[in-house]
């Protein structure tokens, strides 16, 4: 079978999706792996692909979309990294080259061959992970981990494959079409970036395997049931399964404290995330800044908020008033926004 394995990031997570790679390159040398990267280079900053572990680049404009930028400004940068997998997805089921595509958050790391996905996608037109595969005993666990899921979707995206043919192809047309149209982080409105689509997937796409291995999308959010076991020959188990992969979700504060309170005495946990640490620090270019985005900011270099984001998404007479949302001076999105007052003022 022939698979090509993608990871959708900016420059901020370049680190993390170098070592994504070279994780993938060691178990799985024979996938055709793509960074998918919806962003610009910072100053001073190139990337050589001959020295990296991904064979190609595809970055956002490569895609094509209809009135790109103006798509793009009414996202911000979760959800137009998440976006951006539908897209990708279809068109390479549509180019017919490979027979299966795996997409793979880029903070999560392989530790063990995928080949067990491979063996499903088989018979299957795609392989889904469930953030939860046993019920929470604790209170707060249920809060943490099975209220949250019920808000942001019952599957983690940070893991999914599919075939490039028949129900595979059939989804990656569907969650283009959604992702396009719906990949905005709004819980109120029943969105969460790409997620919550995929909660009809069951439903809608029969042929869909749930991947019920625990070794497989490890993260502080199911360690509540999750025994990590590391053996003499340095070999690690989740509940007697072959850890596959681990999701290092929220790497800094909030990442260590929720995986403090479910891994508890679980020091293998604290292992792994230290060994994750020191490959995350070997692949940082300390000349990226950090939290860049060459979208992020208008053309003068200031912060673009969120709901001015959302305005300008929804306001079609927007749209077409300000063809270059990203654009500063007279006549600008942004000057429009000053002149506006309070409710609408882009800069102090």
């Amino acid at each position: 079978m022939k698979v090509l394995c993608f990871s959708s990031f900016t420059f901020s997570y370049l680190n993390r999706a170098r070592v994504l790679f070279r994780t993938l390159k060691r178990h799985h040398p024979d996938w055709e792996l793509v960074a998918l990267i919806t962003d610009r280079p910072p100053p001073g900053i190139t990337i050589d692909v001959a020295a990296e572990d991904f064979d190609r680049i595809v970055w956002f404009e490569d895609l094509n979309l209809p009135d790109a930028f103006k798509w793009l400004f009414g996202h911000d940068i979760v959800e137009a990294c998440t976006a951006v997998k539908g897209p990708f997805l279809h068109q390479t089921c549509e180019a017919g080259e490979v027979d299966a595509v795996i997409y793979l958050d880029p903070d999560t790391a392989l530790l063990a061959p995928l080949n067990p996905v491979l063996e499903l996608l088989e018979h299957h037109g795609g392989v889904l992970t469930p953030h939860l595969l046993e019920p929470e005993v604790q209170e707060q666990a249920i809060l943490d981990n099975e209220l949250a899921s019920l808000r942001t979707g019952i599957f983690n995206l940070g893991f999914l494959a599919v075939r490039t043919d028949g129900e595979g192809a059939r989804f990656a047309q569907w969650w283009n079409d959604r992702l396009l149209a719906y990949c905005h982080d709004d819980i109120p409105r029943g969105l969460f970036v790409d997620q919550r689509w995929c909660d009809h997937v069951p439903a809608l796409f029969g042929s869909f395997a749930v991947l019920r291995d625990p070794g497989y999308n490890v993260a502080s959010w199911n360690l509540s049931r999750r025994k990590v076991t590391i053996d003499w020959a340095g070999e690690v188990r989740i509940n007697g399964h072959l850890l596959r992969f681990w999701h290092f979700t929220k790497l800094g504060p909030v990442g260590d404290s929720m995986t403090r309170r479910y891994a508890g005495a679980n020091f293998q946990v604290y292992e792994i995330w230290n060994w994750y640490r020191r490959l995350v620090a070997d692949a940082t270019d300390p000349r990226i800044p950090d939290r860049y985005w060459a979208f992020g900011t208008f053309a003068d270099g200031r912060t673009i908020e969120k709901r001015h984001r959302e305005l300008y998404r929804y306001d079609r007479s927007l749209q077409e008033r300000f063809p270059d949302p990203f654009g500063s001076g007279a006549g600008s999105f942004q000057s429009w926004l000053a002149s506006q007052g309070p409710s609408t003022e882009a800069m102090d």
